[in-house]
């Protein structure tokens, strides 16, 4: 008989998954966390930021008060919508801001069901 799956959770305060040991978030609770906000990619970034500082605090007093260097990275980086970069420039063959689907400031444009803009 096979034991129940464990949840790819933190270990805290080491910040290491209770399932498979990785650094939390390993590769599994990644993908969990992505299903869980799948609607809501700004909530899970609150979360994450959230996780973020509580593991810095904590992994500091672990280290002698120095906090890990790529905890952003970490809890972050991998989490941040695709299709554009950290400065806002589209990726090569994207529109560039300003085209057609976006307005002047590079914000989305807004259409109605048919396409159209209202």
């Amino acid at each position: 008989m096979s034991r129940p799956a464990r949840p790819h959770v933190p270990m805290r305060p080491l910040w290491r998954c209770r399932a498979c040991g990785a650094e939390w978030p390993c590769a599994a609770a990644r993908l969990a966390l992505l299903v869980e906000y799948r609607d809501d990619r700004p909530a899970l970034l609150v979360y994450l930021g959230t996780v973020m500082h509580e593991a810095g605090e904590q992994l500091a007093q672990l280290n002698g008060h120095a906090r890990p260097a790529d905890l952003a990275e970490r809890f972050l980086g991998w989490a941040r919508a695709r299709g554009r970069d950290p400065a806002g420039m589209s990726p090569p063959g994207a529109s560039a801001p300003g085209g057609d689907d976006e307005v002047p400031d590079g914000t989305p444009r807004v259409t109605d069901r048919e396409g159209e803009t209202p």
